[in-house]
């Protein structure tokens, strides 16, 4: 091979770099991503999960109740007359003794006196009968009378006891009427509606019913459960399978109307228990304070109970479990990132989560949030912890879209 001339050898360094530009533009074109080249694939998506672990659990009951006040006191009218005044305000606390109405007393007051005037009359009698037997005594020691005639005298006498004793019963009968003229609240409560107003004219014969006393600072809340329930419960009891509260009670919780619960805990009543003959349920009834007057009797709650404890029970939210017909499933996330599908043994509910009773570990990771960000079956995911209340997992941000052919070629041409 002849060696190039002189001339030729300017132009060969001359076209170096640029076969060298060359080279750099094909090696960038082929690289990952480039136009013309295979896409990358999109990051994993990204979920919330939870993580399994064992802990103590209470297995739940719960049941419709109803509630109704530990004391309940109607007043009646024990005298016939016409309502003067109401003298308490409708709705309000009442003490035990205080007055509520006040009944015309005005035919009361002429009977006292009318019984006290014959009480004076009678001691008047008594005393001349009385008088009259001492005088006659030595009369018929020395036989100046006859014994016919001094029985007599103390016949009269003995009468006139009679009457003094008639006349201050009388006395107190109308003392009686008269203070029930002024009705009084016979317990201390929250008193309702009035049921007569001023000018009413009330019977003590028919007893009409005036207003209703109840206490409410502390509610029984009444439910009924079968008696195979409530024989697994007091077994429960028994062998220590259900931690009871200080007093050896049983706690119940009560749920309201709108799925809040109480924050302050009753205690369940084991006592008068009666098994219905035609439904065989018992009727339990819990004791539960009420000092904020949310519960009023009448109302209808719900009651959870507990029957008794997992030592190792799993919770779950109930978003994360799937109920269907065939059966209850989870996604749990694999070894490989990967999604699965798994079968659970669901138990009751516990608040917003169930009780998991078998088909998962302690430490495997149960996605609860997220489900829609899954596109692709079977793709791997990202596990974020999920916390209640908490926002949805963000998505994850789009990678930037390649460049175009033209576009990458002007930018190789810059």
């Amino acid at each position: 091979m002849s060696s190039s001339s002189p001339l030729q050898r300017p132009v060969l360094f001359a076209l170096l770099p640029l076969a060298a530009l060359l080279v750099a533009c094909g090696a960038k074109d082929s690289a990952p991503g480039a136009a013309g080249g295979a896409p990358s694939g999109p990051p994993p998506a990204t979920v919330g999960v939870v993580t399994v672990a064992n802990e103590v659990v209470a297995l739940q009951t719960e049941l419709p109740g109803r509630v109704s006040a530990v004391r309940v006191a109607q007043v009646r009218a024990r005298v016939t007359g016409v309502v003067l005044q109401r003298l308490f305000r409708e709705g309000s606390e009442v003490r035990a003794g205080q007055v509520l109405y006040q009944i015309d007393a005005a035919p009361y007051r002429a009977a006292l006196d009318s019984a006290q005037a014959s009480i004076a009359k009678g001691q008047a009698n008594l005393a001349q009968a009385t008088a009259q037997v001492e005088r006659y005594k030595p009369l018929l020691e020395a036989n100046a009378i006859s014994k016919q005639e001094y029985t007599t005298l103390v016949t009269s006498q003995k009468q006139s006891e009679a009457d003094v004793a008639t006349a201050k019963a009388a006395v107190q009968t109308a003392q009686i009427n008269l203070n029930y003229a002024s009705v009084t609240a016979p317990i201390a409560g929250r008193i309702g509606q009035s049921l007569v107003t001023e000018g009413a004219l009330v019977s003590a014969t028919e007893a009409t019913q005036l207003a209703v006393i109840q206490q409410t600072g502390t509610v029984y809340v009444n439910f009924t459960q079968s008696t195979t329930d409530v024989l697994r419960l007091r077994k429960a009891i028994a062998t220590k399978q259900l931690r009871s509260a200080g007093d050896g009670s049983v706690p119940v919780r009560v749920v309201l109307e709108d799925g809040s619960e109480l924050p302050r805990a009753g205690k369940l009543l084991f006592t008068d228990l009666t098994v219905d003959a035609t439904s065989g349920q018992i009727t339990l009834r819990a004791e539960v304070p009420n000092p904020d007057g949310l519960l009023l009797p009448g109302q209808y709650v719900r009651v959870r109970l507990s029957q008794a404890e997992l030592p190792s029970g799993i919770l779950l939210p109930q978003q994360a479990v799937t109920r269907t017909g065939q059966g209850d499933t989870v996604l749990v996330i694999g070894a490989d990132s990967k999604p699965m599908p798994r079968p659970v043994k669901v138990g009751n509910a516990q608040g917003n989560q169930w009780v998991i009773l078998d088909g998962l570990k302690p430490g495997e990771q149960v996605i609860v949030d997220g489900f829609q960000k899954m596109m692709v079956p079977g793709a791997p995911v990202k596990g974020v912890p999920w916390k209640a209340g908490a926002p949805a997992a963000s998505a994850p941000a789009a990678p930037a879209p390649a460049p175009t052919a033209p576009a990458a070629a002007a930018s190789a041409s810059k």
